[in-house]
């Protein structure tokens, strides 16, 4: 069924945009005409022109989303109907772009959409996993709790990331901010000390002659650097548009001291968490591990769940593919067997989330300890060594003014 793009106006003659499935062009009006609206536009679009069109081609900002979550779950459970919820929820949201995408699901439940349904319409606003979720709280009557526990996860999930930024925020800005110096100096400095010298009749050491030539160099072709990082970058982002790529920078990733550490953790931490709440809504424990699949965003884990499910399709245990699949820690494993064993795998999954994002923060806490000094050896024997170069050269010149 085609989707269309279509504005119109309501009762009150206020103008509304939004888009819905439909048969064909008539079938939409008389759609919105049940719904009372006068349509004056339609156009036919791609749901990815679709989501543009609601979302003005920008992004609606996590917080947003967040009280969007705890809303809707909070009027879910004081007993309110979903549709008066997302009118409510449209009327009092002060993001534009999500005001227009929550009318657009109340506009499509009204048109006899399910709540899951409507969602779909929209996968680039509502994740697969939120979708699912409501598909199995509307079956089992527990919409409010599971939309509940899906912003709670949500809230946990952009906690790790932000964990995760700051760790390599803070060692990206010292290295940047070094770079610029060393390259200043460079450029600019040595250049004009290295005239000097030589107006002076002083020769230059090898060390001040490399960068004198080395700074040159730079200042002439500093637009073929510009293209070369621009199509480096390009060509990187190809490469990890693929299923090897991604594989390859996956496993790179993973042997990058402490920033490896932490990329697997906070993929363990995903795996756990989102496992845990499929298996905990009624989600079945195969399509479960297909969504896992999708969230985890590493290959590398990535695989060793393909090849879980697929024992578990033959009638296997979770655990017993993990004791021999070794990408995962041996405490991990057993706790997953004993809520196995117990019945109580949720639960079991959710302290391994926990576990996995202290880990994280004391992981992110020593990294930032130990960097700074590190650094500061690093970027000072650098800079030293330039400031060597020049004073070396100062020297002969001082002897050549003597004379």
């Amino acid at each position: 069924m085609p989707t269309y793009s279509y504005k119109a106006r309501d009762k009150m003659g206020q103008l509304v945009k939004g888009a819905m499935a439909a048969e064909n062009k008539g079938d939409l009006i008389d759609k919105l005409s049940a719904l009372g609206y006068m349509t004056t536009h339609i156009s036919e679009a791609r749901s990815a022109d679709a989501v543009k069109f609601i979302l003005g081609g920008k992004k609606i900002r996590t917080e947003d989303m967040i009280m969007f979550y705890v809303q809707f779950s909070n009027m879910i459970d004081a007993g309110v109907p979903i549709l008066n919820s997302l009118h409510i929820l449209s009327q009092q949201t002060d993001n534009k772009r999500l005001k227009s995408t929550i009318g657009s699901v109340a506009r499509s439940v009204e048109s006899g959409d399910s709540f899951s349904e409507a969602l779909a319409k929209y996968p680039e606003v509502f994740p697969n996993l939120f979708i699912h979720l409501a598909k199995a709280g509307e079956a089992s009557g527990k919409l409010d709790v599971l939309t509940a526990k899906y912003g709670q996860y949500f809230e946990q999930q952009l906690d790790l990331r932000q964990k995760i930024k700051g760790a390599l925020f803070y060692p990206m800005i010292l290295f940047s901010c070094g770079m610029a110096v060393i390259l200043f100096l460079v450029t600019f400095i040595i250049p004009q000390f290295s005239r000097m010298f030589i107006q002076s009749g002083v020769k230059l050491p090898a060390i001040t002659q490399s960068l004198y030539q080395f700074g040159i160099i730079i200042k002439k072709t500093w637009f073929l650097w510009i293209i070369f990082f621009i199509a480096c970058r390009f060509l990187l982002r190809r490469y990890l548009s693929t299923m090897n790529g991604r594989l390859n920078f996956d496993k790179f990733k993973a042997k990058v001291p402490v920033i490896g550490d932490i990329l697997k953790k906070a993929a363990l931490s995903r795996f756990a968490r989102t496992l845990g709440i499929l298996t905990g809504s009624g989600v079945p424990i195969l399509q479960a591990l297909d969504m896992t699949k999708e969230v985890v965003e590493d290959e590398v884990l990535g695989g060793v769940i393909s090849k879980m499910r697929d024992s578990v399709e033959r009638g296997s245990k979770l655990s017993d593919h993990l004791k021999t699949s070794g990408g995962v820690p041996p405490d991990t494993i057993q706790m997953i067997a004993v809520g196995e064993e117990t019945g109580n795998l949720e639960g079991m999954l959710d302290k391994v989330a926990d576990f996995y994002d202290v880990s994280i923060g004391y992981t992110v806490k020593k990294l930032t300890t130990m960097i700074e000094p590190l650094f500061l050896v690093v970027m000072g024997g650098l800079i030293g060594f330039i400031m060597a170069s020049m004073l070396i050269p100062m020297f002969d010149m001082v002897n050549v003014m003597n004379r």
